[in-house]
């Protein structure tokens, strides 16, 4: 069995090769609740948030929050209006709104998408924050929270995260919160008239607990000073 990829697990009382056995049981799926943090809240995306997701849009005049999304810019409220209407409303992806306590607004919004029960593997993406959002205590515990929630409470194995090849802020994202890239696909969509190569990352069920431990420290009230300001970075609680 020399000649088996490198870093592919395998079960040595098979032949030919095969994959280990894992618990085949479906998960369940996400709904549609509310979750509460120390400085953030998410809500189940509605209509009703349009007003204040409008005003936080307003934060970016060049447009440049949606350089790497399927949407977005929107002319006007009502054109925001029209896509929330739709996009509240699905199961896959499932979105939230995100309110940080500094603000009380509704800032942004994030999914859970690419929801597979059967093979206990989920994505958490489709992320818009606010300039005024952006790389703050609010935003990766927004993050935090539904990842928690895939991988504690529902019990999924695989947690990934993509974005496009080019998007840098959310790749050192990813790599911050602890994923591991797996690789590019190239030219794999169009969007906007542009064509599209992903990166994927991954974080694993037996990976999860050290990378959930570390964020918790991270988020955790004694690393915060009273400016608002964290005393470490996260690389700090990775080890």
């Amino acid at each position: 069995m020399s000649d088996l990829p490198e870093g592919v697990p395998w079960d040595p009382a098979t032949d030919p090769p095969l994959g280990p056995l894992v618990d085949p049981t479906p998960r369940p799926l996400p709904a549609r609740v509310a979750h509460r943090g120390r400085s953030v809240d998410l809500e189940p995306l509605h209509l009703r948030h349009a007003p204040e997701l409008w005003r936080a849009a307003q934060s970016d005049p060049t447009g440049a929050s949606w350089a790497y999304l399927g949407y977005g810019p929107f002319a006007d409220e009502a054109a925001l209006a029209r896509f929330l209407g739709g996009f509240a409303t699905t199961h896959d992806p499932m979105a939230w709104a995100v309110r940080p306590h500094v603000t009380g607004t509704a800032d942004g919004w994030l999914t859970l998408m690419e929801i597979q029960p059967a093979h206990a593997h989920i994505e958490i993406g489709n992320i818009w924050f606010s300039p005024r959002m952006q790389r703050s205590r609010a935003a990766t515990e927004a993050m935090f929270l539904l990842m928690r929630h895939a991988m504690d409470d529902l019990g999924y194995r695989r947690l990934t995260w993509k974005c496009n090849a080019l998007n840098m802020p959310s790749r050192r994202a990813a790599a911050r919160l602890g994923f591991t890239y797996e690789g590019t696909l190239r030219n794999v969509l169009v969007v906007k008239g542009r064509r599209r190569d992903t990166a994927w990352f991954s974080i694993l069920g037996d990976e999860w607990p050290a990378r959930r431990d570390a964020i918790a420290r991270w988020l955790d009230d004694s690393n915060w000073a009273p400016d608002g300001a964290p005393r470490q970075g996260l690389a700090a609680f990775r080890g």
